[in-house]
């Protein structure tokens, strides 16, 4: 199994009905290309890999978590980027989408670094920790108005 380690801001996704109903949201807009960001325990990956058409990577740093998914999912074993998301040089050609649990404690950078990739990132899904989606989503003048509440409305995340 896995243990959950804080010190990466890890929290996993258990309950089903909100999985299929990411894997749902994203299924909305044209997918060809998806990077799923901090897979886990896979919560996630376990529907995303049976996306039809698509080419499918999972970003994951922890080692132990990496053990896990490839030996949990053989089918993702050159799927699986090992290493900081945060370090990362876009995994795709062209424009991909972007879907994740992200972790909290790095849910502002990840942000700003899909915000560098806007060129290539039309659509990103995921669960953010509830104070950093207020964030986002404050209309400009609100106290918790932040430079990624501007790209959220302007790039439609």
């Amino acid at each position: 199994m896995y243990t959950l380690k804080k010190s990466l801001g890890q929290h996993f996704l258990k309950d089903e009905n909100i999985c299929r109903k990411i894997v749902e949201a994203l299924q909305q807009e044209p997918l060809s290309k998806l990077l799923e960001v901090g897979p886990g325990g896979g919560a996630l990956t376990k529907y995303l890999k049976d996306v039809p058409a698509i080419d499918f990577k999972a970003i994951e740093i922890d080692d132990e978590k990496v053990a896990y998914l490839s030996g949990t999912y053989p089918e993702l074993k050159d799927k699986i980027v090992h290493e900081s998301f945060l370090d990362t040089l876009p995994p795709f050609e062209g424009e991909f989408t972007i879907v994740g649990n992200f972790p909290y404690n790095i849910s502002t950078q990840i942000l700003f670094k899909v915000l560098d990739w806007k060129e290539q990132v039309p659509v990103v899904v995921g669960m953010f920790q509830k104070e950093v989606a207020q964030r986002v989503a404050a209309p400009s003048g609100n106290k918790v108005y932040g430079c990624s509440a501007f790209w959220y409305r302007r790039f439609t995340m």
